[in-house]
């Protein structure tokens, strides 16, 4: 955990970088720093690691007070990522990987395997990219280096200043989700510093919006987005915080509704049956493992229905030749793959995107081991939406929000 107790910067000219700074980042956890250009959001990363000092209050490690602890052995105890990488030219991948390891004196063996471990981790094949030097790399890649780096000494902290900010956007939203998914298996303290509000908002479980110097409001980025302390925080976040809302808001299996659904293998009648039992106008179609396989319509199955009525009567008359067996047809015949859909816990945001991306309706959303859950649809995006606001400002989970709350709002 980092503690900051009323800490501040002050130059020998007066400018003050930081002043009166009291926030922790817990253990496990991703805070955002985000503002414009000298805020004092980078000056406080660096006083973490002491590359700046401060001049007042006090900066704690697990307890530890920072002063007390040699800078050098401080920051081999921390990954410090930045947005140029700051790989060494000279270097191969494996090497640059494996630089803390090599500083805290571990054996070449043993640290070029643990490089070996994160490069793979990172998403880089090290028997490919291991002897390659950083301007044989893409940008991206180079970033990936950058990370896995950071984690080659296993610290707890990790700093990171604007690490995806030299990257094309694609490129930057592809190392995000990289990031989210290594957080989620290392659980790390983050301090992580960005002057897109966007990113921090995506990334922060907390978001710490900076001022001229100070922290104009700390909270989750939800809360921040929907309930700005300050005009200031409110004209930073931007007129649109409630599409951003969309970012931080994810899919929950009350958000989803249930359609009838149908398995390749069912006869067509059967499966039109059962849509005018339900009223349905058309059902999801699984395949024999209850796997996702697209949707069928009642239309098509009313036609397949009747085309085997007609091939039922020609074989009652002797002309099986022409329409082959009677009640032959299945649900196979008619079904449209699907290609709308996502992984429950994604957000509104990448739902929305999905949806005009495929033209689409309504989005099938799949659980760990890829089985069908439920559909989203524009309505229920809508109610997930205002069910997230309502529950913000009854301090409750968004589970514990009725959709008739909403109805009546």
């Amino acid at each position: 955990m980092i503690r900051f107790e009323d800490v501040t910067k002050r130059y020998p000219d007066g400018t003050v970088a930081v002043e009166g700074l009291s926030f922790e980042v817990g253990e496990g956890e991703i805070v955002t720093l985000v503002g414009p250009s000298g805020c004092g959001k980078t000056t406080t990363m660096k006083m973490v690691n002491r590359l700046i000092e401060p001049t007042g209050g006090r900066i704690l490690l697990d307890g530890e007070d920072i002063a007390d602890a040699e800078p050098v052995q401080l920051r081999r105890r921390m990954g410090y990522v930045i947005q140029q990488t700051g790989l060494f030219p000279h270097r191969t991948v494996l090497d640059n990987t494996a630089t803390v390891p090599h500083l805290l004196g571990w054996s070449r063996a043993r640290r070029r395997e643990r490089a070996r471990e994160l490069l793979d981790l990172v998403g880089l094949d090290p028997s490919q990219y291991g002897d390659r030097y950083p301007d044989q790399l893409s940008g991206g890649q180079r970033q990936r280096v950058g990370v896995a780096r950071a984690l080659a000494a296993d610290p707890p902290v990790l700093l990171m200043d604007e690490p995806f900010g030299a990257v094309d956007p694609v490129v930057r939203e592809h190392l995000q989700n990289e990031f989210l998914r290594l957080q989620a298996r290392l659980h790390k303290t983050v301090l992580f510093v960005t002057h897109d509000i966007e990113e921090a908002v995506r990334l922060g479980d907390r978001i710490a919006v900076y001022g001229e110097g100070r922290i104009e409001q700390l909270g989750p980025p939800a809360r921040v987005l929907g309930e700005p302390a300050t005009p200031y925080v409110a004209d930073f976040v931007g007129a649109d915080r409630g599409l951003k809302r969309l970012s931080v808001t994810s899919i929950v299996p009350t958000d989803l509704e249930a359609p009838p659904t149908v398995h390749l293998t069912d006869r067509t009648g059967a499966a039109m049956a059962r849509l005018t039992e339900e009223g349905a106008r058309w059902a999801v179609v699984l395949d024999d493992a209850d796997e996702l396989h697209g949707w069928v319509g009642a239309a098509e199955l009313a036609r397949g229905a009747l085309a085997d009525g007609e091939r039922g009567k020609e074989a009652e008359q002797g002309k099986r030749g022409a329409g082959g067996e009677p009640g032959s047809g299945t649900v196979a015949d008619h079904a449209r793959r699907m290609e709308a859909w996502l992984p429950l816990g994604s957000s509104l945001k990448q739902a929305f995107s999905t949806m005009l991306q495929h033209d689409a309706g309504w989005i099938a959303v799949l659980d760990e081991q890829d089985r069908f859950v439920g559909v989203l649809t524009p309505a229920r995006l809508h109610e997930a939406l205002r069910r997230s606001v309502d529950a913000d400002a009854r301090e409750v989970a968004r589970e514990d929000v009725s959709f008739t709350s909403i109805e009546s709002a």
